[in-house]
């Protein structure tokens, strides 16, 4: 049996280079977990996978800009 791979935290090639306003995510079974990049021992946010799809959906169509 092979061994599935190890989860993996990721940021957004959007993200920027500076640093200061990057999240990390990791998918954790049928969601995702959120972490601040600058702080990975600090709290992680859980969302369930319907939620985080809606959300994604809705910061590229724009519908998160003021």
């Amino acid at each position: 049996m092979t061994a599935s791979p190890a989860p993996f935290w990721f940021t957004s090639t959007y993200s920027g280079g500076s640093g200061t306003e990057c999240v990390e995510c990791m998918q954790a079974g049928d969601g995702i977990l959120v972490r601040d990049s600058k702080n990975n021992s600090g709290p992680v946010i859980a969302v369930r996978g319907p939620a985080w799809c809606a959300f994604t959906r809705a910061l590229r169509s724009g519908e998160m800009e003021n």
